[in-house]
C-alpha cells in the first residue's frame, strides 16, 4: 500500500459521484488507520499523510437583503405597541444585532455596562464592548436608530423590573433574568420569517446580512473585518464573495442581453 494506491481509492470515491465532504472524512479514516498500524509497527510509514484531501468550498451563507431588513423593522415597529416593554427588547435586539454584526453569543453576553450612553448626552450613536471568540474584547459602533431603540427598550425594561445597576444583563427575559442564547435566537427567528421564507435563517444571518450590506455600499474589507472581529482576512472575504455573487444575479436579471 503505497501513496498512488491511496489516490486510486480517491479516483474511486470520486467516480461514485460522493461528495467532497464524505471524501475528506474518508480519508481522515484511512489516515487514522495508518497513523496507528505505524504506531504498532506494522508499516515503516503513513501513505496517506501526504495525499491532499478535496477541497471542500465554502457555502455562502444566508442573509436578508435590504429592502427585507427594511421591511422587518417596519413590521416590528408596527407592532410595538401591542406587545409592551417585550417589543421594545425584541426590536432593540434586532437592531443591535443589525447595527453592530454581533455574534449570538457576544449579544448574549452583554450588561448594561457594556453600551456605552455618555451621560447627560443627546449623542445619536453610541458603542458597545463586546468579547468575542477567545474571550478577544472590541469596541463596536452601534448607529443612531438601534440606539434610540436601546434606550427605550432600557427605559420599559427598568420600569418594569426597577434599575438594578451597570452589571444588570441588558437582554431579560419575563422574570427579569438574562435572555438565553435559545430565547434570543427563537425572537430572531419568528422576526425574520414575517419577511423571508427560508427556514435556515437564523441570528447569524444578521450578523451576514450586516457584513453584505456594509461591502454592497463600498466599506472596506478591512475595516468589515475588524467591526466582525475576524482573526484573519480570509474570513472576511467570504462577503466579497457574496456581495459578487449578488451582482451577477443582478446583472442577469436586468441587462437586456443577461
Amino acid at each position: 500500500m503505497d501513496r498512488l494506491a491511496i489516490r486510486a481509492f480517491l479516483s474511486h470515491l470520486t467516480a461514485l459521484t460522493l461528495k467532497r465532504r464524505t471524501i475528506a472524512r474518508k480519508l481522515s479514516a484511512v489516515r487514522s488507520f495508518f497513523r496507528f498500524l505505524h504506531r504498532e509497527g506494522r508499516v515503516r510509514a503513513n501513505p496517506a499523510r501526504q495525499v491532499k484531501a478535496p477541497r471542500l468550498g465554502r457555502t455562502l451563507p444566508g442573509y436578508l437583503t435590504q429592502s427585507e431588513m427594511s421591511r422587518l423593522f417596519e413590521l416590528i415597529a408596527l407592532s410595538r405597541p401591542e406587545v409592551g416593554w417585550r417589543g421594545a427588547r425584541d426590536r432593540a435586539l434586532l437592531e443591535l444585532l443589525y447595527s453592530a454584526g454581533l455574534r449570538l453569543s457576544e449579544v448574549h453576553g452583554l450588561s448594561d455596562r457594556d453600551v456605552d450612553h455618555p451621560a447627560g448626552s443627546t449623542a445619536t450613536s453610541t458603542t458597545v464592548r463586546v468579547r468575542g471568540k477567545g474571550n478577544v474584547e472590541r469596541i463596536v459602533p452601534v448607529g443612531r436608530l438601534a440606539n434610540a431603540a436601546i434606550r427605550d427598550y432600557v427605559r420599559a425594561r427598568d420600569e418594569r423590573f426597577g434599575v438594578v445597576g451597570d452589571a444588570q444583563p441588558l437582554f431579560v427575559s419575563d422574570r427579569g433574568a438574562r435572555l438565553s442564547r435559545r430565547q434570543i435566537q427563537r425572537i430572531v427567528t419568528v422576526a425574520v420569517r414575517l419577511v423571508a421564507d427560508e427556514s435556515d435563517l437564523s441570528t447569524h444571518s444578521i450578523r451576514h446580512s450586516f457584513a453584505t450590506h456594509l461591502l454592497d455600499e463600498g466599506a472596506d474589507l478591512m475595516a468589515i473585518k475588524e467591526l466582525l472581529g475576524h482573526a484573519s482576512l480570509s474570513t472576511t472575504r467570504m462577503y466579497a464573495h457574496t456581495s459578487r455573487e449578488r451582482v451577477k444575479q443582478v446583472h442577469r436579471l436586468a441587462h437586456p442581453r443577461g
